[in-house]
């Protein structure tokens, strides 16, 4: 079968690999739809980061060349023995999270922690995966397979939007409009956050934004966008969120919260990021960070069924798994009117 493998920095293939046999405990999927995520591009422009290259992963006791892919829905075309909770013909989508213990406590802070498609166990830019149960969610008939690849970096978005100290009614800056930027707007909404602030440069990202409900301010057009922030929330935000990774951007996010503001770091980085501990120190600020979610998957699919994280908003481009590397990858990277591209193997 196909699949994309990354075997070094800037060195991702697609392959003929063999296709994977069912085992005990788990199902076999025939992947849908699968989207190319922030992550994914880190670990081509700046992996290993989450792939395991000298030492095999714990989990999966694999290193590279590792089949990408963590963000995907699929259909179950067999069962493995002792299964009993899915059928073929199941609608699913992966949350692609193992840990030492399973699904169980703070599962993604494992110390073993491992995403599938990144540290091994097959990836979702294939056109089969097996996949243990306890990584499955029963996709609701009402959504689509396209809707179903949006699930986990929605997970992502909700998990950070809980884990912060947003409250109905507060404010809340967003730093960087890409689709986690954007779900994280969503999940703002869902949270009951009234004036939500997008912070980003591309132009299409702005409009995806200012659909979603936020206040667009783009920093070209202002010489302190941190400034003007405070100016227009008469103090600051209560809550930013970084999502860009760009060292800059992080001081602006701390910069721009109020007295006892708080900035949650969501975005994966590739090199360090200087920061100035008295923006924190005098104003009592907090900072925290996020890997990943933990028990969120639910949640996002029943938002899923309000009407949040909308496929048709957020999906820009729709390609086959024979043209991810040049019409995916690379184009994430040089059109920046690309939002989420999704990917199919069939």
């Amino acid at each position: 079968m196909k699949a994309l493998r990354w075997h070094d920095q800037k060195d991702i293939r697609l392959e003929n690999i063999k296709e994977p046999q069912v085992e005990p405990g788990k199902v076999k999927l025939k992947v849908k739809w699968c989207g190319i995520c922030g992550s994914d591009l880190h670990e081509y422009l700046g992996g290993p980061i989450f792939i395991p290259v000298d030492q095999p992963h714990p989990l999966t006791n694999e290193v590279a060349p590792i089949t990408l892919g963590h963000e995907f829905s699929g259909e179950i075309v067999e069962i493995g023995e002792g299964v009993t909770d899915y059928q073929v013909g199941d609608r699913v989508v992966v949350e692609p999270i193992f840990a030492t213990h399973g699904h169980q406590g703070a599962y993604n802070l494992d110390e073993n922690m491992g995403f599938l498609g990144l540290a091994g166990g097959g990836g979702g830019f294939s056109e089969y995966v097996s996949v243990e149960t306890e990584l499955l969610h029963k996709l609701p008939d009402e959504l689509s397979y396209e809707q179903g690849a949006l699930v986990e970096p929605s997970a992502v978005a909700l998990y950070a939007v809980r884990s912060s100290k947003v409250q109905a009614g507060d404010t809340a800056a967003v730093f960087g409009c890409g689709p986690i930027g954007l779900l994280v707007i969503e999940a703002l909404k869902a949270a009951g956050a009234t004036d939500i602030y997008a912070i980003e440069l591309s132009p299409e990202r702005q409009a995806k934004a200012e659909e979603l409900g936020a206040i667009v301010v783009n920093p070209a057009e202002y010489e302190d966008v941190v400034a003007e922030l405070i100016h227009r929330t008469n103090g600051g935000v209560d809550v930013s969120f970084e999502v860009t990774g760009v060292p800059v951007v992080l001081k602006q996010a701390i910069q721009s919260t109020t007295i006892a503001g708080e900035t949650v770091i969501v975005s994966i980085w590739e090199k360090g990021a200087e920061i100035l501990p008295n923006d924190i120190v005098i104003k009592e600020r907090t900072i925290k960070g996020i890997i990943g979610y933990r028990d969120v998957f639910p949640s996002v699919l029943n938002l899923m069924r309000k009407g949040y994280f909308s496929a048709d908003k957020l999906v820009t481009k729709k390609i086959k798994l024979d043209d991810v590397v040049e019409e995916g990858f690379k184009s994430l990277l040089s059109e920046k009117n690309q939002v989420k591209i999704l990917v199919s193997a069939e």
